[in-house]
């Protein structure tokens, strides 16, 4: 069973991220230490005695639809209630409309907690938290007095509605049209695919947020507006009124999060109401709904995540707990008769290490990515412009680099297991199903690769780039300097790897300058993992030697000896090999046999 690691989780808060410095220099107002522990723990606890053991319940029965309605597995109501009543939806939310304004740094530790515990459950109240901001920067007055509140406290829960048959990544090409009422409201006609928490029965509405072309809007991503549609429409007074034309037509049969009902969603055929069409009331302004849907898509990015680090955790504490147990074979230097844990094998050793310091590592980078959100919000004059420009650059690497580490350390943890691993009854195949669909959804791996060379590195003239690697590199001077032996050869395997960092950075800013977009995006991706290698490494030293911690010194002496070796063959990928890749791409488009 899941148990969360709240000290560790604290060490990379504060130690790594930064939430010591946001705490004591006041910059989150009354703010604690100790109120920040008190979290953490009553976080964990939750997690692991109550959404964990519902887990196997939801991958089991999974989401259920029928004549347009779902419903959850057996408990999930309750677990939902428990968990709004715990303030839990609140946490980062606005004091104003009822949130409790604590830190992104503190809701993200808590998401990587719900969602080790339940990664089905946890992406539907994260959705909710994007709604919320989105209305919060965007949406008018009135809105706002309808429909923040009871987003901030759970009692409705929010979706967001872009992906349609013809338009998933590009959504360019999306046709949900919405016409004017004539009365300020807009009529949506349309069909969603893919809608997490699209129809369930958690709560008594559902808010969508929903891309739509308006008549005579531009082509392609200027004419995209965001529209506000209710499941069910509400009344002045504040209280339900009529059910919205808008419904739930299928559930997709998933591999993975079983209980995440992912719906087709349908605007405007008639079903509901006198007249066809899906009321719906405009968020921010005309054509200008890519930009208010990306308030909500870049936390979601954050936010998958850390979904990736909490199903890495998850599996590495499986994993740990059957080495542990299973017996097999005979370890080097065991004497008797027995069999050995399998733990004592030094194979079962390495795969333990690798999953346990890559969840490390993707852990550091999540959280100092919400540490720079926190900083642009906290902070004023020209910090404001520099923390920004930095959870810029870092979103992507969070998004993408966390992901693929929890589909390796949930493979990796199959393996631990064997034979068994391959059988559901263990628990942790499903982790691996789970893990699938985090590098694909919210924007894939490799649009966030692309994302990161092409608009994160030239920011500022690629001078915010070029400062980010001279932190690390004073970091690594800090670790050379700090006697600990523990680190073995950290800071002499640390300074490679930023070389060949700073190497690749240098050759992707000279070939942007160039015009060279080819050659720059045949390199995106190995880049964005050698850009997660290599600040992971250099982040997890920085907080093992601010703690003095001799246990995460071991970590990164791990992580640094084993791992980062691999920033040397991502370098050359990046630098040289576009010329291999286009001399092979005509044969997959037919030029070539």
């Amino acid at each position: 069973m899941y148990r969360a690691p709240v000290d560790e989780i604290a060490h990379a808060l504060n130690h790594i991220a930064g939430l010591n410095r946001i705490i004591d220099e006041g910059l989150a107002g009354d703010l604690s230490h100790d109120l920040v522990e008190a979290v953490l723990r009553e976080a964990g606890r939750f997690a692991g005695e109550e959404i964990a053991p519902l887990a196997r319940i939801g991958d089991e029965e999974g989401a259920r639809w029928r004549d347009g309605a779902v419903t959850m597995p057996a408990g999930w109501r309750d677990l939902y209630r428990h968990w709004r009543e715990g303030g839990w939806n609140a946490l980062s939310a606005p004091e104003h409309h009822g949130g409790q304004g604590l830190p992104m740094m503190l809701a993200v530790a808590a998401l990587e907690m719900w969602n080790a515990g339940s990664m089905a459950f946890a992406i539907g109240p994260t959705l909710s938290m994007g709604a919320v901001e989105a209305l919060e920067k965007h949406a008018g007055d009135e809105l706002k007095e309808t429909y923040l509140e009871k987003l901030v406290t759970g009692e409705w829960m929010g979706t967001m509605n872009l992906t349609e048959p013809q338009a998933g990544s590009d959504l360019g090409a999306l046709k949900t049209r919405a016409e004017p009422a004539g009365d300020g409201s807009y009529r949506l006609f349309g069909q969603k695919i893919f809608i997490t928490y699209g129809e369930h029965d958690l709560t008594d509405n559902i808010v969508h947020m929903v891309l739509a072309r308006l008549p005579g809007a531009p082509a392609g991503t200027k004419g995209i507006s965001l529209f506000l549609v209710p499941k069910f429409l509400v009344k002045e007074d504040g209280t339900l009124g009529p059910r919205n034309d808008v419904f739930c037509a299928s559930l997709e049969h998933k591999l993975g999060i079983h209980a995440s009902p992912t719906c087709t969603m349908i605007y405007g055929d008639g079903r509901f109401g006198d007249t066809p069409g899906a009321v719906g009331w405009l968020v921010g302004e005309e054509n200008r709904g890519l930009a208010c849907m990306f308030t909500m898509m870049n936390n979601a990015r954050l936010a998958v995540g850390m979904q990736g680090v909490a199903v890495a955790e998850a599996a590495y504490q499986k994993a740990l707990a059957y080495a542990r147990e299973r017996r097999q074979g005979r370890a080097p230097g065991s004497s008797g008769g027995e069999m050995s844990a399998i733990v004592e094998h030094p194979d079962v050793q390495r795969m333990l290490a690798s999953m346990k310091t890559m969840t490390q590592a993707a852990r550091a980078i999540t959280y100092s990515c919400a540490h720079a959100i926190d900083m642009a919000r906290l902070t004023g004059g020209e910090e404001v412009a520099h923390w920004q420009q930095r959870a810029n650059l870092l979103t992507p690497v969070a998004k993408a680099f966390p992901t693929d580490v929890g589909m390796e350390v949930a493979s990796l943890g199959v393996q631990v297991h064997g034979g068994m691993g391959y059988i559901e009854e263990t628990g942790a195949a499903a982790l691996l199903r789970d893990a699938r669909i985090a590098p694909i959804y919210e924007g894939t791996n490799g649009i966030q690769a692309i994302d990161l060379v092409t608009r994160k590195l030239p920011q500022a003239g690629g001078e915010h780039v070029r400062g980010f690697l001279a932190e690390l590199r004073r970091d690594v001077d800090t670790v050379r300097g700090s006697n600990m032996p523990e680190l073995g050869e950290t800071a002499e395997n640390l300074d490679p790897a930023l070389d060949d960092l700073e190497a690749a950075t240098g050759h992707l800013l000279r070939l942007l300058d160039e015009g060279r977009v080819e050659d720059t995006l045949s390199g995106a991706t190995p880049y964005l993992r050698l850009f997660a290698l290599a600040t992971g490494g250099v982040m997890m030293a920085r907080g093992a030697v601010s703690a003095g911690d001799r246990g995460q010194a071991r970590l990164c002496r791990y992580f640094a000896e084993n791992h980062l070796a691999e920033t040397a063959a991502l370098k050359a990928t990046v630098t040289e090999g576009a010329e291999s890749l286009r001399a092979l791409a005509g044969s997959f488009i037919g030029d070539q046999a």
